[in-house]
């Protein structure tokens, strides 16, 4: 999917329950301490890794100390003469490892989080970047046509960028760029996802949203900015300086018309979705910017109409 407007112009740790993980390692020490004590064999007591392992990889640091220590605590009840601390040169290695498998795994994992996060963030503004995007959005379409509900896409841009940049310098319209994504990520809903696909463009993909509550966050968004007093690149600006311009389309997956398997693809139907709600944004921008334009879309009868009530939100 690539997302091309009509003018031809967010990451992870795993989603099991922390409950179910702790259970599975609390019980894999205990079976391997009961197969440990039993035979005392070095192959068995290296199995005390794994979920040492897990822990570290689930719980990170913590979880790989603590899963740590446990095996120790194990590892000498099952074999009782280490408790008069006369320890063989075997016996030292295994602790030790023991601890080392803990730490360098949760350090490993951790690292591995972070590079997974700078490739799906966008450096700038710290939101969702292009391709972390597109593979949510894909997602959402997806479970909206599977649950017969609403999907909204919204488009924004900053005004005038290009007079900011020419009067102030491309820094305070770098600045400029950063305190819009900012407010975005703070303002958006819990389940929504936002990215910043060009200089000074934004998208934003709204899950279980009608069209007159794209209207409310958008308008919502576009008064923030609108209302913010930034500093940019050291210097104060007054409030009112930056505005932003926002189209959006609502799509619903509701199952009339034609069957859901006739329809498009999911990949199509984001592309259809982000065309139209960039459309939207264009005819904002034609009103005299500082507005918000949305419009609404049956995606299985095709058919494009404007949202009931105001379709536009002047300035204010």
């Amino acid at each position: 999917m690539r997302l091309t407007t009509s003018h031809g112009r967010s990451i992870g740790r795993s989603t099991r329950s922390p409950l179910w993980v702790a259970a599975l390692v609390v019980g894999a020490l205990l079976l391997i301490f009961a197969a440990d004590r039993a035979t005392g064999a070095t192959p068995v007591q290296h199995l005390y890794y794994l979920p040492i392992i897990l822990a570290a990889v689930r719980f990170r640091m913590r979880g790989g100390a603590i899963s740590a220590l446990a095996a120790i605590l194990l590892y000498h009840v099952a074999n009782p003469h280490l408790f008069t601390l006369k320890y063989e040169e075997p016996d030292l290695v295994q602790i030790t490892l023991f601890l080392a498998v803990g730490m360098i795994t949760a350090k490993m994992t951790r690292d591995a989080d972070h590079l997974h996060r700078l490739a799906m963030t966008d450096d700038l503004t710290g939101l969702h970047n292009l391709r972390s995007f597109e593979a949510r959005l894909i997602t959402m379409v997806r479970q909206a046509r599977r649950t017969h509900a609403t999907l909204a896409v919204l488009v924004l841009d900053l005004d005038r960028l290009k007079s900011l940049n020419d009067q102030f310098g491309h820094l305070t319209g770098a600045e400029a760029v950063r305190t819009v994504g900012r407010i975005i990520g703070e303002q958006l809903p819990s389940d929504a996802v936002a990215c910043r696909y060009g200089g000074d463009e934004f998208v934003i993909a709204i899950p279980r949203c009608t069209a007159s509550q794209a209207y409310r966050v958008a308008d919502g968004l576009r008064r923030a900015v609108h209302a913010s007093a930034p500093e940019l690149a050291g210097r104060p600006f007054a409030a009112g300086t930056l505005s932003i311009s926002a189209g959006g389309t609502c799509a619903s997956f509701d199952g009339s018309g034609p069957s859901q398997a006739a329809s498009s693809g999911d990949v199509e139907a984001g592309e259809t979705l982000f065309r139209a709600a960039d459309a939207a944004l264009y005819r904002a921008k034609a009103r005299g910017r500082d507005q918000v334009c949305i419009a609404q879309r049956e995606m299985e009868m095709e058919e494009v109409s404007d949202v009931v009530g105001p379709v536009c939100a002047a300035r204010q």
